[in-house]
């Protein structure tokens, strides 16, 4: 009755579930393009030859985020507004996690310091978004509405963890290995707790819209706390264990080039 594929299936089988769940998702994935471009642009010169990798991230963002609006617009739906309590990326930034968007709006230089804060960020969210598409792809990967979708999605998400490790193995060995820890460990412990606020936020949405009933809800929530509890206990060191992936230079050459229609 709880499993994951059953709760995507009922998500999926009803409009406004999917219209809610696809506007969440388009948002978040947006906003990472925005950030992303703009560090990119504000790499310091000790770095540069990080801005192309960086600026291809922010490309593979923004491509999400066109693919969740174009399976709306292949429904016939709108997105619709996204409430606030659901909005990831924002209740990290509040947290103090990443750089934070006064900062990125500037046109002053980043630091290597500052690389290292997105950097684990990123890896940190990464590990996040990599668990939940390699979730979807073993269930819905020959789906035919969401499959191709969620088999792009997915093999970005695993380039974008690629090369979150290997440059801060990089920078680590740069002389940087303490704040990388200090950093990673901090984003890893904050994420979990937002991961679970908007997991409950989204649930309780979600259970509103399809109607479920309070017993099957509160089951639901219970589990979400029960995975926060085993995260706050140790699920948070998976997201701050760095070893050098299989798949090198993962965001080096040129971006492909955008495609007319993804989903």
């Amino acid at each position: 009755m709880l499993s994951a594929k059953r709760l995507f299936q009922e998500i999926l089988g009803n409009d406004e579930s999917f219209r809610l769940f696809c506007s969440i998702a388009a948002g978040g994935e947006a906003q990472g393009g925005w950030e992303n471009g703009r560090i990119a642009a504000l790499v310091p010169h000790s770095q540069r030859a990080l801005a192309p990798k960086i600026a291809r991230h922010g490309a593979d963002e923004d491509k999400h985020g066109r693919i969740f609006t174009a399976l709306l617009r292949r429904r016939g739906l709108t997105p619709c507004p996204v409430p606030p309590e659901t909005d990831y990326t924002m209740l990290l930034e509040r947290r103090g996690i990443g750089l934070a968007h006064d900062r990125l709006a500037r046109q002053e230089p980043l630091t290597e310091g500052d690389l290292v804060v997105y950097l684990a960020h990123s890896r940190v969210t990464e590990q996040r978004a990599g668990e939940q598409m390699r979730l979807l792809l073993r269930h819905f990967a020959g789906h035919p509405e969401i499959g191709r979708a969620v088999r792009v999605i997915a093999h970005d998400e695993d380039n974008h963890l690629a090369y979150t490790h290997e440059e801060l193995l990089r920078l680590a060995a740069a002389g940087h290995g303490r704040l990388i820890l200090r950093t990673l460990r901090a984003c890893a412990l904050a994420e979990i707790r937002v991961h679970r606020d908007v997991s409950l936020a989204v649930t309780a949405r979600m259970g509103r819209i399809l109607g479920w009933p309070r017993p099957r809800a509160a089951l639901l929530a219970a589990g979400i706390h029960t995975v926060y509890a085993w995260e706050r206990l140790a699920g948070w060191r998976r997201m701050v264990a760095l070893r050098m992936p299989e798949r090198r230079d993962a965001l080096g050459g040129p971006a492909p080039a955008p495609a007319a229609e993804y989903a």
